[in-house]
């Protein structure tokens, strides 16, 4: 148990070896993550709803940053820093997303 606590020391809450759950981490029985069903229904949510998503998503991402890095400085399990790689830019690719759905098109 002490080695297993020290390698979570550093790992934000949410992230594998932390402390809490990751709402991004988490899978649907078809496999698919709840990041992809936000990713589907981008069109049918108000901008304001998006807005709020586009922070909760940036700041999942900021988290994942942190998480990467601390794993990295421990020499930690590389299965989970590939896996925890590609959250982020799944995160990175609906962030894109919402935030072209949020900048108005404007033709010069």
């Amino acid at each position: 148990m002490g080695a297993d606590r020290s390698l979570r020391k550093g790992v934000p809450k949410g992230f594998p070896g932390g402390r809490g759950r990751c709402i991004v981490a988490q899978s649907h029985r078809d496999g698919r993550s709840q990041t992809m069903n936000a990713q589907s229904d981008i069109s049918m949510k108000t901008d304001e709803v998006l807005r709020v998503e586009l922070e909760v998503f940036r700041q999942q991402h900021r988290d994942l940053d942190e998480a990467i890095h601390a794993m990295q400085e421990r020499m930690a399990d590389p299965l989970t820093m590939q896996r925890l790689k590609k959250q982020k830019l799944r995160l990175k690719d609906l962030i894109a997303r919402i935030e072209d759905r949020l900048t108005p098109d404007i033709i010069a």
